[in-house]
């Protein structure tokens, strides 16, 4: 069964741009997120990112896929945001992230 969202991706180069992205978000990694927006978040990914196939408002298949960010020190605190809204992905830690 397809999930519904706002948009997808059925361009093949944007379609690459989702993979490059859900290489660089490695689960634990510390991250800020600037979107397209402008808006910038910043948190610990809890879990990397995986495509999906999905069906935008007008039936459109293609591929997507969310981002969970966290803060351990606010553990109310989580954002989610979809890949295709991220411009740029900066590093905060000195290491990548562990899919431990």
């Amino acid at each position: 069964m397809a999930q519904y969202v706002e948009r997808v991706c059925v361009d093949p180069a944007d379609i690459r741009r989702l993979e490059s992205l859900v290489a660089d978000l490695q689960g634990n990694g510390h991250v800020s997120i600037v979107q397209k927006d402008g808006s910038v978040c910043e948190g610990v990914v809890s879990v990397r990112p995986t495509m999906q196939v999905m069906r935008d408002q007008s039936g459109r298949e293609g591929i997507n896929a969310e981002l969970r960010l966290e803060r351990p020190r606010e553990p109310a605190w989580n954002r989610r945001i979809w890949l295709d809204q991220i411009e740029r992905v900066e590093h905060l830690d000195s290491i990548l992230g562990s899919e431990s």
